[in-house]
């Protein structure tokens, strides 16, 4: 596992997976295989992997949380940076604060909350947790009315954040002004889009943000850097045709569940037993795999030609 604090250069590395995690028939984690989960992504090319939102971590038990740290600090590879999340109520951002001070994980991503909540609250919360963990936090910003421009700004200057995770849908991606002051007032360097290929072409070469998220990295890694790298070298033709792939599955994550249609094509894709996804969610309907099995399939196809 990586250990080096998160850079701008790290940001623009890599395409920040953002995997399932793979559970037992009593919901327990599945080691053999999470491990075949990044095996595929690190083989991809991917150094970067986020657990927040895709591995449910808001609905897991603090019981799991060393043995969840402990195996993913075990079975990354060396270069791979690993952001496990916390949260998203205070009471457990701050128990999990404790038991990230004892490893060495340069960042960890708080995961959005709205309600019950004030902007002065998260903010105060933020603080906390970075004060009692040792290291900085990623802020997903999921809602524009939860931080001013002038607060994220400040939490940056005051070294609170390791980045930013900008995953506020839009009706017209490209015309964004709150997305605009905050890299107007801080930067690109440190902003990632968070929703995967679709709007990422125009967070970075619009906005110029760092890189993306994405949990269909997880089915195709080295078609989804291919991408990265494209939109990096300015080649938006190549990019936007890699984009057009990912479009089936991401269609059906938009109909059934984008959280619980990854989990279930990462297994129907072929590369691991995902298993049950936790409860208080639940799998995907029988009558949607079919659908779901032949996107992720094509997808991983496209990706293992690439």
């Amino acid at each position: 596992m990586d250990l080096r604090p998160v850079t701008p250069a790290i940001l623009a590395a890599s395409v920040v997976a953002v995997p399932p995690l793979a559970r037992n028939a009593d919901y327990s984690l599945n080691h053999v295989e999470n491990a075949r989960i990044i095996r595929h992504i690190e083989q991809g090319g991917v150094t970067s992997l986020l657990y927040g939102g895709n591995a449910i971590l808001n609905y897991a038990p603090l019981s799991e949380y060393v043995e969840l740290l402990t195996f993913l600090r075990d079975t990354a590879a060396a270069n791979s940076l690993v952001i496990p999340s916390v949260g998203p109520t205070f009471g457990l951002m701050l128990d999990q604060a404790k038991i990230l001070k004892e490893f060495e994980f340069p960042t960890a991503m708080i995961m959005p909350t709205r309600d019950p909540s004030t902007p002065e609250g998260l903010a105060t919360a933020l603080r906390k947790f970075v004060d009692v963990s040792g290291c900085p936090a990623v802020l997903y910003l999921k809602y524009d009315d939860i931080f001013d421009v002038d607060t994220i700004q400040r939490m940056l200057n005051d070294g609170l954040l390791s980045c930013v995770k900008y995953g506020i849908t839009r009706e017209n991606t490209a015309v964004d002004p709150y997305l605009r002051g905050i890299v107007d007032a801080v930067g690109p360097s440190r902003i990632v889009s968070g929703m995967g290929e679709q709007p990422a072409i125009i967070h970075m070469r619009d906005f110029k943000l760092a890189g993306f998220t994405s949990g269909c990295v997880c089915i195709a890694p080295k078609l989804s850097m291919e991408m990265f790298r494209a939109i990096q070298a300015g080649d938006y033709t190549t990019a936007e045709r890699i984009r057009s792939q990912f479009l089936p599955l991401e269609k059906a994550r938009d109909q059934y569940s984008p959280v619980r249609v990854l989990h279930a094509a990462v297994q129907l894709a072929g590369i691991a037993e995902t298993g049950p996804v936790i409860p208080l969610l639940s799998s995907v309907d029988p009558a949607h795999v079919p659908a779901i099995q032949s996107a992720a399939k094509a997808l991983r196809e496209l990706g293992s030609a690439a």
